[in-house]
């Protein structure tokens, strides 16, 4: 285990609200968007999903690293979170399954965070005050020079990142000699997604974000197509806009997850915005109007789409609505074979409620 000094630390909002803990990783500075999760566990699964690139996590979960670092739980292939902020940061493990701490694992990736701080006070402040900036630093303690550092970040509101995390080339996923064909835009897509798909008979073929829809479907024939999850602004992505309206103008069967619900909705001419806080946790219960149940789903958007002009649309109909704050959370285009859900059904981590979406997506495609 790497030898680990707990030096100071500083946490600074963009609103001027300033807490002081300890040094977790690496020693150094970074800025992001500050979010929180409230997930009990996964918090390696967390770090690595895509979605989060760009963001400062805060976990309300007390102890954070208790059960180390296994290589076989990323949803991708690197950290993606801009930095961490926890209550306990636990170095020793428990786990033997483990091949590693929190600790190596950060200073390998060069993540920086905060802990031993009231993350709940924190929580309670970012929920009253909406989604910010935030920077946290262990080498540079002077409030005055951090503000000066985080008032040169830019907003997540009209930032594109997901060519930033997209794969730059091709590569498939699943038995060739599948009986289904999908083709998976990634925008930030997690691999336990493509798991799901290879588990139901599927062969993916995963292309970058700006690949075209006429591209896809020379290159692979596929028999459906898949919009992934992925970070910042769906509006800020005409190009994923256009290769849905060409997918949804084939009639092709089409399934989106998260950025891939707001893509679609954009691609019918509804609106998506920045939400206050956004939902990000393992236990947001969902009801799924058309077959008359409630879900407890695992979400991760700080982006929606505009509930009043979804109502209004004669294009798309409501299949999901979020039974906290009714939010939508899924659509089905009329007379299309193409749906969305706002929230995650592969869950990991999370409970597995909604995993019968990728048997529906399949059913699509028979």
């Amino acid at each position: 285990m790497t030898n680990y000094t707990k030096l100071p630390a500083v946490l600074l909002l963009a609103d001027g609200t300033v807490f002081r803990g300890k040094a977790a990783g690496k020693i150094g500075t970074t800025t992001g968007e500050i979010c929180f999760n409230t997930g009990m566990t996964g918090y390696q699964e967390i770090f690595t999903d895509p979605s989060y690139f760009g963001q400062i996590m805060v976990t309300t979960n007390a102890h954070i690293g208790n059960y180390g670092i296994s290589g076989e739980e990323v949803e991708s292939e690197r950290i993606q979170i801009a930095g961490l902020v926890c209550k306990n940061y636990n170095i020793a493990y428990s786990r033997k399954q483990a091949d590693e701490s929190i600790q190596d694992y950060f200073q390998e990736q060069n993540i920086v965070g905060i802990s031993d701080i009231d993350t709940r006070q924190l929580v309670r402040h970012i929920r009253d005050k909406g989604a910010m900036n935030a920077i946290i630093s262990s080498e540079i303690l002077d409030v005055e020079e951090l503000k000066a550092k985080l008032a040169q970040v830019p907003s997540m509101d009209g930032l594109e990142l997901s060519s930033q995390v997209s794969t730059t080339e091709t590569y498939t996923f699943g038995k060739e000699d599948a009986p289904y064909r999908v083709a998976v835009l990634d925008l930030g897509v997690k691999k336990n997604i493509l798991r799901n798909f290879a588990d139901r008979d599927v062969y993916a073929k995963v292309y970058p974000a700006k690949t075209s829809f006429e591209e896809m479907e020379k290159d692979f024939a596929p028999t459906g197509y898949f919009i992934s999850n992925g970070p910042g602004d769906p509006a800020a992505m005409p190009y994923a806009v256009e290769t849905v309206k060409e997918i949804l103008a084939a009639d092709k069967p089409m399934f989106g997850i998260c950025l891939g619900h707001q893509l679609l909705a954009l691609a019918n001419d509804i609106p998506t915005k920045k939400m206050f806080n956004g939902h990000r946790g393992l236990n947001h219960p969902v009801k799924n109007i058309i077959k008359d149940h409630c879900e407890v789903t695992s979400q991760n958007h700080g982006f929606g789409v505009v509930q009043e002009a979804v109502r209004s649309s004669d294009k798309v109909e409501i299949t999901h609505v979020n039974l906290n704050d009714q939010s939508i959370e899924g659509i089905r285009v009329k007379d299309k074979k193409a749906f969305s859900v706002q929230y995650h059904p592969e869950s990991s981590p999370g409970p597995h409620d909604s995993r019968y979406l990728f048997d529906d997506f399949i059913e699509l495609m028979k």
